[in-house]
């Protein structure tokens, strides 16, 4: 695994599961890139095949684009007084050591361009007023340490002035993507949706062809009919899982199909969009806009009364901004984003499952809940997952207060950094949750984001940690009684 400048990732030990600052170590990720993207995904999805010649004066003319339609973005270049209240709060700081990558120095590589062309100081004072220009150097940096954020926004947690540094992310990759500067992970990511239907290039053929399979072996287990339904016209749902659970997660997938067929519902997945997580989300506005309109577009297709958005946590946080990305969800029952947690907490308060669960299925199990960033902090899923926990194990531990709920730790691959070119970066940004739920002494750890069920078993493994990485539906359809 690559190294830090030939230094080690941070080794330094955890108190009561919480990591300390650790000892500032200057430049030690920079070298550390995703690799850039190709122009065969890049055309698709409406972005320049490769840079552009003038690069500098449309990354400025679309930076200014950007302030006039974010007054936010705006307030958060103006108000930083750099406190330094959020510098010990990001993963990959804390993993790495680079001081580049506190969050307030992170931004400052955005606000030295912005005091630069935006102001009056900037234009006539460069130096007095600590602006920089955007030239190759600048650019090299943006590339490097905006995608050494996972957009998780635990910063902005304990920011007094409540700066968003997420926005500023995605406001930089904004810029950066107008330009042809982007990653081969998340612009291949997203053209394989418009193809396919799914991140991962899965063909409709195969998605029908695993969920019958998935059938065949639960009526081998079970006796039972369970199905898993594929463009079921007229079903009363439509599931949006992320494509990992039919494919990798299966696990929880079988928990999906156990839950509706306990509760006699009628359900389906589409193969149009099968796919609910949005990499648009790590990429620009248009693509996160035009990846979350298939679901709506699905669903009209099929006719189905009610969207379920799956366990996968960047779904989520676009989901909640369907009404603002897509308009009105009316022709829907609810008429808003329905995520499967919220949905089985209905189902529990209204008695649906009562004497349909054993706990006593789950007795090999000490399971502790990793809130993911999105559904925590930007979904507000922060009791539904708990209640259902607890609803299906009778052993459940929370790690260090916090580490969790608002405060949750990212699990070190968020925001379009799931690649393995960046593995380094994962593992060092994985360490304080591995801490935490070293500190727990749980055997296993859920969580609802297939994100982070592919990248907490790796950071788990590299850090020691013995335990198990699964879903909270995975748990559930453990203690379902068919």
């Amino acid at each position: 695994m690559a190294k830090f400048d030939e230094t080690p990732i941070v080794k330094d030990a955890a108190k009561n599961g919480v990591l300390a600052p650790p000892e500032l170590r200057e430049h030690a990720s920079s070298r550390v890139r995703c690799w850039p993207s190709k122009a065969k995904d890049t055309i698709p999805i409406g972005l320049p095949p490769e840079r552009v010649p003038d690069w500098q004066e449309r990354a400025i003319a679309k930076f200014g684009e950007l302030l006039e339609r974010n007054k936010a973005l705006r307030v958060y270049m103006d108000i930083c007084v750099r406190c330094g209240a959020c510098t010990d709060k990001c993963q990959f700081f804390l993993g790495t050591g680079d001081p580049q990558n506190f969050p307030v120095a992170r931004a400052e590589l955005m606000r030295k361009v912005y005091r630069r062309y935006f102001t009056p100081g900037g234009r006539y004072l460069r130096d007095a007023s600590e602006a920089a220009d955007f030239d190759e150097e600048m650019l090299e940096k943006w590339y490097t340490y905006f995608y050494q954020c996972s957009e998780c926004r635990r910063c902005s947690v304990f920011c007094p002035y409540g700066i968003d540094t997420a926005e500023i992310t995605m406001a930089a990759r904004e810029i950066l993507c107008s330009i042809g500067v982007s990653t081969k992970y998340v612009t291949e990511v997203v053209a394989k949706v418009y193809e396919t239907g799914n991140n991962l290039g899965i063909p409709s053929a195969a998605w029908k062809d695993n969920c019958e399979f998935l059938e065949d072996e639960l009526q081998e287990e079970t006796g039972l009919p369970i199905r898993f339904p594929v463009d079921d016209y007229g079903a009363e749902v439509l599931l949006v899982p992320p494509s990992a659970d039919n494919f990798a997660n299966v696990d929880t997938m079988i928990g999906y199909g156990k839950l509706f067929h306990a509760l006699g519902i009628r359900w389906t997945t589409s193969t149009y969009c099968n796919e609910g997580g949005n990499f648009g989300l790590f990429l620009n506005y248009a693509n996160l806009k035009r990846v979350n309109k298939r679901i709506i577009d699905a669903a009209r297709m099929l006719n189905v009364k009610t969207i379920i958005w799956g366990e996968c946590g960047h779904a989520w946080r676009g989901g909640v901004l369907t009404p603002t990305l897509n308009g009105p969800m009316d022709m829907f029952d609810p008429p808003y984003p329905y995520h499967i947690s919220q949905f089985i907490v209905d189902m529990l308060n209204k008695g649906a499952l009562n004497g349909k669960i054993d706990k006593s299925a789950n007795d090999q199990y000490l399971v502790t809940y990793h809130d993911p960033c999105n559904p925590a902090r930007a979904g507000q899923l922060l009791e539904e997952p708990r209640q259902i926990l607890r609803a299906c194990v009778n052993r459940f531990v929370e790690m260090p207060a916090n580490t969790i709920r608002e405060k949750t730790y990212c699990c070190g691959a968020g925001g379009g950094l799931l690649t393995d070119e960046v593995m380094a970066i994962r593992m060092a940004g994985g360490k304080p949750r591995a801490m935490a739920v070293k500190h727990s002494g749980a055997n296993f750890l859920a969580t609802i984001c297939a994100i982070c069920k592919a990248q907490l078993p790796e950071a788990m493994k590299y850090w020691k940690v013995d335990v198990e990485v699964g879903g909270v539906i995975q748990l559930l359809g453990n203690a379902l009684k068919l």
